[in-house]
């Protein structure tokens, strides 16, 4: 068994989250990965995954893993990853979103567009759902429901003081059903963990959580991995048969 290691940014927002650029499309955005030497990308909009599909289909063109993600803001403000193998898991969990996303209509004057696009980056439609709304769903509802359609949750920013698992919650809980945090771009692991110690009992990966193409992450988080796929991704966060996460900061 040869393991390899792939490089990976775990958290880009695409032109669907209204906090984000009109450019995060498609090609730009794996273009972006691509000269930052990116093997891996999450893409993880706000409560939504209408543009994974394009991404799938422009991915064909890159030697890029693309892997179906939402970044879901839960009923305690708590942002969380979640991450599936392929469309139908992601569409089956946005539908679950959906029925627990309040009514609200984007006002895109102040919040921004919400553009669902083809995998060329044309325009289909804006969503008119209000995405960035906390859904109706706790932190630990949220993991049960992924784990049970075949998913994975990471914390979001956990080392953030506002919508963090930590700073929302005050603590982990010991049955949160998690194996892996995030901790943002712009902090250092050593410093984190001197200041969260717990962490050290959980795979660490850091993110862009990128809105912009400038803010596509280089080579940090690496995976070591037998192969590029999703099961290797999932067993890696795991730590299972030698796979693991190796941060290079």
């Amino acid at each position: 068994m040869i393991m390899k290691k792939y490089a990976a940014d775990l958290h880009i927002h695409t032109c669907l989250s209204p906090c984000s650029d009109n450019d995060m499309t498609p090609a730009n955005i794996l273009n972006m990965a691509k000269l930052a030497g990116l093997d891996m990308v999450g893409i993880t909009d706000h409560n939504s995954a209408e543009n994974i599909k394009a991404f799938l289909e422009a991915a064909h063109d890159y030697d890029i893993l693309v892997i179906p993600g939402m970044e879901v803001n839960t009923r305690e403000e708590v942002h969380v990853l979640c991450y599936f193998q392929d469309m139908d898991g992601i569409m089956e969990w946005q539908e679950v979103i959906y029925k627990h996303l309040p009514p609200i209509k984007n006002n895109k004057d102040i919040f921004g567009d919400q553009l669902v696009v083809d995998f060329m980056g044309g325009v289909i439609r804006e969503e008119e759902r209000f995405l960035l709304s906390a859904v109706d769903l706790s932190f630990d509802e949220i993991v049960k429901q992924v784990t049970n359609l075949g998913g994975i949750c990471i914390p979001s920013h956990i080392d953030r003081p506002h919508n963090s698992l930590i700073y929302n919650l005050g603590l982990i809980p010991e049955d949160a059903g998690i194996c892996a945090v995030e901790i943002s771009k712009n902090t250092l692991y050593e410093e984190v963990i001197k200041e969260i110690p717990v962490l050290k009992e959980f795979t660490v990966i850091q993110s862009s959580d990128a809105h912009s193409l400038g803010e596509i992450l280089d080579r940090r988080t690496y995976f070591l991995l037998e192969d590029l796929t999703f099961k290797e991704f999932t067993l890696a966060l795991k730590r299972i048969k030698g796979r693991k996460v190796i941060l290079e900061i």
